[in-house]
């Protein structure tokens, strides 16, 4: 086997482009177009991939550019996306307090803006290091630790809140 193609193992970097995927566009059917998308383009690239450098860094480039390009060109998404916002996901009435709680942080995390969300998302999810996730995002290194300060930020304060005005009642008592 030709030790390039060694270097060049997209497979194993799908788990990781469908996780950012799905942090970008938050809807599984389309985030598997956009990475669909920038395996097409990273096929068609495949010869500027110098051997040795980093293969995730230089894939979820191409999905985040495949998504800023997308986005550009296509000013329905962005009514799609409000829209969706509006309606919002149904939530069904959780069995267990934690698994409340964890549908609580993923709204919130989901109401960040892009920017911050991808930021956190690269750093927080997916353990790229800060300069890494900035090379991807193509941003400086002092940028994206902002965004990710920022991001931090506002789940913490939706935390703080949370936890002042609880949602859950105890069966029987207790409660005012």
């Amino acid at each position: 086997m030709d030790p390039d193609r060694r270097n060049f193992d997209i497979i194993g970097q799908l788990a990781s482009l469908r996780r950012y995927a799905r942090s970008l566009v938050r809807d599984p059917g389309d985030a598997e177009d956009l990475v669909h998308d920038a395996l097409v383009k990273a096929y068609e690239r495949r010869l500027t991939f110098k051997a040795g450098a980093n293969l995730r860094g230089w894939l979820l480039s191409i999905v985040h550019n495949t998504y800023v390009d997308a986005r550009r060109s296509h000013a329905a998404r962005k009514r799609r996306d409000d829209a969706l916002q509006v309606e919002g996901e149904p939530l069904q009435p959780a069995s267990q307090e934690d698994a409340l709680h964890l549908a609580q942080i993923r709204e919130a995390f989901l109401s960040l803006p892009l920017e911050q969300r991808e930021a956190l998302h690269l750093v927080a999810i997916e353990d790229m290091s800060y300069q890494a996730a900035a090379d991807t995002l193509g941003i400086p290194v002092g940028t994206l630790m902002s965004r990710v300060s920022r991001a931090r930020a506002k789940l913490r304060t939706y935390e703080d809140d949370a936890g002042a005005r609880s949602h859950l009642k105890l069966v029987g008592g207790g409660n005012d």
